[in-house]
């Protein structure tokens, strides 16, 4: 097994290479900006279909009213989504150009809007059919971000532009710098519109939709979803943030599958569609990545190891939630040789479970989006609407994954036992290859105080603002709420907030210190591009100091005061 993980770290740069993609990234972040809008719509769909549970319908008039704001949301989607990629991608190819010639992101937002409208949209009598302003057209949308940021990309590095003379303001002169890039784009996109629809009697995002069908439907199958969802957790296994990779190729049918699914509900049929975001979310990352909802609580009650308990303790609360970390570099999961099988195989079963239950038992796949942070079993039975059978999945999860992990378990216990009974540190081989593939330090550490010699060291003075970041936003409040604590305590002028790397970039400036948590550590150098433009110390973290970090309010504070120091 341990020849296998080497084999497979091997790989770790091109994967890490690949997870930094531009492309890969704006797509990403471009969900991320534009999930309020699929959080919001989804609970409209909540009140709409969960009373159906309990054979409540409402009037068809009251059903309308209550689905507007979702049609109006979700409805054009694609629009938002198109919008937001062109911007996060915008931000990206700006950090190569020169800082007195870049990309006016909040051109290339409105042209990928009017680029995609002639993508997907339809002309009728007195106006144009919005069907795939939605779900459907989200591969258009990304395709009209990208061309329209290629366009202006050339076009400001080359100064194609309409020169103003210099007593023209400067806000004035930016809209006229901005006409031929964003008449180009649009030409460009309308141009391909009009060739397609010449050879194929369909918009472009009809047809995009067309071409990937058999993909997306190969998807479907057992095969597909092992492939796709075991990615997932092979990726983090090796050290490497997995969605980062997998989810941008999958995102479009993800979102698009919900609403499938929820037009499939309304008309009275099987909802039926199985790679949906609750799938990811709540099926395959069951407590996390790794399907661990179950793992803390193993350790707690099931481990000899006072060691192996503590950690189980200390992560069962934030895994609850979905926030895993402590569990993964805390025992540690990831690059162990021992919980590579369960690990992986955890979450493919726990698909091929939920497929089950969808095609064989008749259960609805998912209708609704929640956030990731909700529960894995609430997280189930509410995006399902409160089915009797979403119940019974969410307990057999359990089970399954608990039987999965048991024997694995037991044999690292016995691991650390021993080690213990010897008076050997955990695991030190281990954990000195999970520091070298995640930038952590030795996780046997990691329920242990930070340790510093003398806690009123940390003096700051001046007001410093804080930012954390992760990659969904969860992890980073971890330490962001213990820095807040701890301000309040020793009554330091620290103020600390919590992020998702992408969604940083406008609220930068406000300021001082930024850290990166351990899963976005990868992303130092492109991170470090941005704060030395805007004069912001920058410092990333290893998974056992973070998780040290976040249980000692004075160590972070220290930390935060170190980096002003060096």
């Amino acid at each position: 097994m341990n020849a296998i993980i080497n084999q497979i770290e091997k790989c770790k740069p091109f994967f890490t290479k690949l997870s930094r993609n531009i492309y890969l990234r704006a797509i990403r972040d471009g969900f991320i900006a534009g999930m309020p809008v699929i959080l919001f719509s989804s609970i409209f769909i909540l009140i709409a279909y969960v009373p159906n549970a309990f054979d409540f319908y409402w009037p068809k008039d009251i059903e309308a009213f209550l689905m507007k704001p979702y049609d109006y949301s979700m409805g054009i989607l694609a629009m938002l989504v198109a919008g937001t990629t062109a911007k996060s991608l915008t931000d990206s190819v700006n950090r190569d150009m020169e800082r007195t010639n870049q990309i006016n992101y909040m051109s290339t937002l409105l042209a990928s809007i009017v680029g995609l409208l002639m993508l997907a949209a339809d002309p009728i009598e007195k106006g144009f059919r919005t069907g795939f302003l939605g779900t459907k057209g989200l591969l258009a949308a990304f395709l009209a971000a990208f061309v329209t940021v290629a366009i202006y990309k050339v076009c400001v590095k080359n100064n194609v532009t309409i020169r103003m003379p210099e007593e023209v303001p400067p806000n004035i002169s930016q809209v006229f710098k901005d006409v031929i890039p964003f008449t180009l784009s649009v030409v460009t996109l309308y141009a391909l519109d009009v060739a397609v629809r010449h050879f194929t009697g369909m918009n472009v995002a009809e047809s995009i939709g067309a071409l990937f069908a058999p993909l997306f439907s190969a998807a479907e199958g057992y095969v597909g979803i092992t492939i796709i969802f075991g990615a997932f957790a092979f990726f983090w296994f090796v050290g490497i943030h997995g969605p980062s990779i997998v989810e941008p190729a999958i995102a479009a049918i993800l979102y698009a599958n919900i609403d499938t699914n929820l037009q499939l509900m309304q008309a009275g049929q099987h909802a039926d569609k199985i790679l949906t975001s609750g799938t990811q979310m709540f099926i395959v990352t069951f407590g996390g990545t790794g399907a661990t909802f179950i793992v803390p609580f193993m350790f707690m009650w099931l481990c000899k190891s006072k060691r192996n308990r503590a950690i189980g303790r200390a992560s069962v609360v934030p895994t609850f939630f979905g926030v895993n970390e402590p569990i993964l570099f805390g025992a540690p999961l990831v690059l162990n040789p021992v919980f590579f099988v369960p690990f992986i195989l955890a979450p493919i079963v726990n698909v091929w479970l939920f497929k089950f239950f969808v095609d064989t038992l008749g259960m609805n796949s998912f209708s609704a989006t929640l956030p990731w942070t909700t529960p894995g079993p609430l997280g189930i039975v509410l995006g399902t609407n409160l089915q009797v059978l979403a119940f019974v999945l969410a307990f057999v999860l359990i089970v399954v994954d608990g039987l999965i992990y048991y024997p694995f378990l037991k044999v690292y216990d016995e691991q650390i036992l021993a080690e213990e009974a010897s008076g050997q540190s955990a695991n030190d081989d281990l954990k000195s290859k999970v520091a070298a593939n995640f930038n952590t330090a030795k996780a046997d550490a990691i329920l242990e105080k930070a340790g510093v010699d003398a806690k009123s060291e940390a003096t700051i003075t001046e007001q410093t603002n804080v930012l954390v970041l992760c990659a969904g936003g969860g992890t980073s409040g971890l330490l962001a709420n213990a820095l807040t604590k701890a301000a309040k305590e020793y009554g330091v002028p620290v103020t600390a907030a919590a992020g998702s790397y992408g969604a940083h970039r406008e609220i930068l400036p406000e300021y001082q210190l930024v850290i990166l948590a351990p899963q976005v550590a990868s992303n130092y150098e492109d991170m470090k591009a941005e704060t030395d433009r805007l004069g912001i110390k920058l410092a990333k973290t290893e998974g056992a100091q973070y998780i040290k970090l976040t249980r000692d309010g004075q160590g972070a504070l220290d930390f935060v005061k170190q980096q002003f120091e060096s």
